[in-house]
């Protein structure tokens, strides 16, 4: 049986989070472990410039750590394709070609346009690009004819923009692209230490390559049930983002426990913390000793992206060749 064929990406603009590893990369691995799908995974870049255009120089050193914590995850090249968006001018083209069809009311309405916005209000992302990135990942999707795209409900705006514009170029010109599915993914609700949504914009978030005391830190720092003064008071589990945490890394015992004894106030929020950074350091130990392993081989690294991104070229040139045969261009 052919394999359908997925594609995502994520920008690189700094390391990955817990957030990251729950909202999109742990559902990734699933799929590609799944061996129904051809899976193609990217970094992208040219998104990350439609907010970081002023400060460039990380994002180059941010790709690559994007890839080592990928594949510290679990992200395999041998079952996977990883590459750069960059690395394949044709996203640009075909950006172009659908930037000339697409509707401006189309991104107006786009929702998270606006909550963007509003979460990066110190920048000024008053820009085409920013307006217009929706665009390039409908680019980056249809490049590949993907079958489906795993995303979170509230991305689902993305992928039915996507196919709103996959209709479009069928219409006008002819059948070239197939309309994408969007492959809902269960996210799991965890925020960051102070219980908004975790992000690199809010600092507050827990990444992926965080230990030692950097991790018992942020741990410590984490908010709890706001209406819990002391250990003596009672405490409500299902109002703690500590206990979200402990839903996703402690055993269904200690999650029961910590049900039955918070509420009867015989358990403090310290002692819930000191469990919960035990468990967050036996679940990422093995990942850190992978994102020390692939560090110290910057040239196994290269070579993954370096293959990767002459897969997905080999795909892109075919796909252009029909899109500008449909064009006429």
């Amino acid at each position: 049986m052919e394999r359908k064929r997925i594609l995502s990406g994520m920008r690189s603009t700094g390391r990955l989070h817990l957030g990251n590893l729950h909202g999109a990369l742990g559902n990734w691995i699933e799929l590609q472990n799944d061996g129904r799908y051809d899976c193609f995974y990217f970094v992208a870049d040219w998104h990350a410039l439609t907010s970081e255009y002023t400060n460039t120089e990380p994002i180059r050193e941010n790709i690559r750590e994007m890839v080592i914590d990928w594949m510290s995850a679990g992200l395999d090249p041998a079952k996977s394709t990883l590459f750069i968006q960059s690395a394949i001018k044709e996203h640009a083209e075909l950006f172009l070609i659908l930037s000339m069809i697409t509707p401006l009311p189309w991104l107006e309405r786009n929702p998270t346009y606006k909550e963007m916005k509003a979460e990066l209000a110190d920048r000024d992302l008053s820009t085409f690009g920013f307006l217009g990135y929706p665009v390039l990942q409908a680019a980056d999707i249809l490049m590949y004819k993907a079958f489906g795209v795993p995303v979170g409900i509230d991305q689902l705006p993305h992928v039915e923009l996507t196919r709103e514009i996959a209709r479009r170029f069928n219409f006008l010109y002819r059948e070239v692209f197939p309309v994408p599915e969007p492959l809902l993914a269960h996210v799991p609700k965890l925020l960051g230490i102070d219980g908004r949504k975790m992000s690199k914009s809010y600092d507050n978030a827990i990444y992926l390559s965080d230990r030692g005391d950097v991790l018992k830190k942020k741990v410590e720092a984490m908010f709890t049930d706001p209406q819990r003064k002391t250990k003596k008071d009672p405490g409500d589990p299902e109002i703690c983002n500590v206990f979200s945490f402990h839903r996703i890394y402690s055993s269904p015992a200690e999650v029961e426990s910590i049900s039955r004894d918070c509420p009867a106030a015989q358990v403090g929020c310290v002692e819930c913390k000191k469990r919960l950074l035990a468990r967050l350091e036996e679940k990422l130990a093995p990942m850190h000793e992978r994102q020390d392993f692939y560090r110290s081989r910057p040239e196994d690294v290269q070579a993954v992206i370096d293959d990767g991104s002459l897969r997905a070229r080999r795909i892109a040139r075919v796909t252009m060749e029909e899109v500008r045969a449909a064009v006429m261009i």
